[in-house]
């Protein structure tokens, strides 16, 4: 079993790019103020812990191999990312901790991480086998190393301040970096993890398509799938919980993170099976004000794309508001409402008779559907391969109306 984040000494793990930059232990245990008999064994350590060789030894220095290079280089990226969190967090007082993020224990983190997942010391003690007084101290240190508070109590359970957040998310994708490192240093090189977050239309052909590919040729990954808005997506996308969001794309998507589209999706009115409006070949908008409407929630695409349809006239009654395809595809069977989808979000109804398109395509009812990711975000292999497995489905899937 590979080795996790939280198994391995972060202070070892900060002195690698000194041990690749110096060439030399003794230099390197100078540069990172360890005598060189304690930085020789953490080295050994980090290694047994890793499963491989991370530097060869030679007669004059030391030299990394190609695993060495990529860990040092991911818990560098680590550590830049857990450092911006941290300083940005910290208020320097008596001490003045010039750089806290060189205090903190790898123990410290999860214990944080763990807290802020659970939302009580009474679960973050059930999820990592330590005791709440273990927990209270581990975060407790941490206030004090940052001199500001992360956490604080409400009732039963902990909310996390401005400057908790802002660290959970460092920390996290920090983790994240070395996580990454691992898989790529591991024999099993087709294994490790990726989190996708999947808005609604990415759930009914290309994300199914696309996991069932990377699991015929990467058999012992796991892929973790969030459903959810583009709303209940983008900040744990931005803290480093996924790694990708497949869906609509924004027009101005936040800061720190990056589209790239897949396909144009064009929309039409879907309604049930023998609908009034079924035998029309393209009903005028006075027909289909004429009929309730099921909508998306304001602020999304879908909800645009509807109002921009009655540009210019009323909008027809849209007693509900809705996210759900499921429970949408469940309404419009078993009433005369209509609704904007995209085809492959009901094909399967479609093709068996349950739902039917209402007139054409809409000319200009279209969306960009694509991949949005952190712009610090550097995929593993396997993650990379399972974006390329995107990008291929989502062209191998294309309906005729949507080429």
């Amino acid at each position: 079993m590979a080795a996790s984040p939280h198994d391995l000494n972060l202070r070892h793990l900060r002195a690698l790019s000194s041990i690749v930059a110096q060439g030399s232990m003794s230099a390197a245990a100078q540069a990172v103020s360890l005598s060189q008999p304690a930085l020789t064994q953490g080295l050994a350590k980090l290694e047994r812990t890793l499963g491989v060789t991370l530097f060869d030894r030679h007669p004059d220095g030391v030299s990394p191999t190609e695993a060495g290079s990529l860990m040092a280089e991911r818990a560098q990226a680590a550590f830049a990312l857990l450092g911006a969190a941290s300083r940005g967090v910290a208020r320097r007082g008596e001490r003045g901790f010039a750089r806290p993020e060189q205090l903190m224990t790898a123990t410290q983190l999860h214990a944080f991480l763990n807290l802020v997942d659970a939302g009580s010391f009474v679960g973050a003690a059930e999820a990592t086998g330590l005791s709440q007084p273990a927990l209270h101290r581990a975060v407790r240190d941490l206030e004090q190393i940052c001199g500001v508070a992360l956490a604080e109590r409400r009732g039963r359970g902990v909310i996390l301040t401005v400057a908790g957040r802002r660290l959970a998310r460092g920390i996290r994708l920090a983790v994240g970096e070395i996580a990454a490192g691992i898989a790529e240093i591991s024999d099993e090189q087709d294994s490790g993890r990726i989190a996708v977050g999947a808005m609604p239309l990415s759930r009914a052909l290309v994300l199914p398509g696309t996991i069932a590919a990377y699991a015929r040729g990467t058999p012992r990954a796991i892929v973790d799938i969030a459903e959810g808005s583009w709303r209940e997506l983008v900040e744990p996308l931005r803290d480093g919980v996924i790694d990708l969001m497949i869906g609509a794309l924004r027009d101005d998507p936040p800061p720190g993170l990056v589209q790239k589209a897949l396909f144009v999706d064009r929309l039409v009115v879907i309604g049930r099976a023998g609908h009034p409006l079924a035998a029309i070949a393209d009903p005028g908008l006075d027909d289909l004000r004429r009929h309730p409407w099921i909508v998306g929630q304001a602020d999304t695409p879908l909800r645009a794309q509807w109002e921009a349809l009655f540009a210019g006239h009323p909008l027809p009654a849209a007693p509900i508001e809705c996210g759900s395809v499921m429970v949408i595809r469940g309404v419009l069977r078993d009433s005369d409402m209509l609704t904007l989808l995209s085809p492959d979000q009901v094909a399967l109804e479609i093709d068996s008779g349950l739902l039917t398109t209402i007139g054409p395509p809409l000319e200009h009812g279209t969306r960009t559907i694509g991949i949005t990711t952190r712009l610090s975000w550097r995929p593993t292999a396997a993650q990379r391969r399972f974006v390329d497995l995107i990008e291929a489905t989502a062209l191998a899937t294309r309906v005729p109306e949507n080429k």
